[in-house]
């Protein structure tokens, strides 16, 4: 949720009440949103993503996905991921095995646990009575184009 929404709803006459519902819509949803992104950055189609695959892992963004897997990896996995991690020079094949040792820790599964988490608790903000049923379409639609997108 853009950080103008509050604002934007506070200026439309918004109560407190209100402004808390949408906060609490949209920090969840914005934990969703940045790992979801996360597993663009490894993980996303360059056709579609406009970014090279891999491209966190070159820029060695320590992201919950990576922090997952080094979590579970033995000592071999960690130093094959930490290895690419940073190197901007990282081929494609060894992005490819950094890729491959990353799904294997089970990490990508439990990121999209986190997503359907973040995501149920966004979407429970919503049931409340305070907000107008179209602006709770409106945002519905909005939290599955950010949890849900390819891109």
């Amino acid at each position: 949720m853009s950080p103008l929404v509050p604002v934007r709803a506070a200026l439309g006459g918004a109560s407190d009440e209100q402004l808390d519902v949408l906060r609490a819509f949209g920090l969840p949803l914005g934990v969703a949103f940045q790992l979801r992104d996360d597993l663009l950055g490894v993980f996303g189609d360059p056709a579609v993503t406009g970014e090279p695959s891999g491209d966190d892992l070159r820029e060695g963004k320590r992201t919950t996905l990576v922090a997952l897997a080094t979590r579970v990896l033995d000592a071999r996995g960690r130093e094959s991921l930490d290895a690419v991690l940073g190197d901007q020079a990282a081929t494609d094949a060894a992005i490819a095995v950094a890729q491959d040792t990353i799904a294997a820790s089970g990490a990508v599964e439990q990121v999209e646990r986190l997503i359907s988490a973040a995501t149920t608790k966004a979407l429970e903000a919503l049931g409340s009575p305070l907000l107008a049923p179209a602006g709770v379409t409106e945002l519905r639609e909005l939290a599955a184009a950010v949890t849900q997108r390819v891109a």
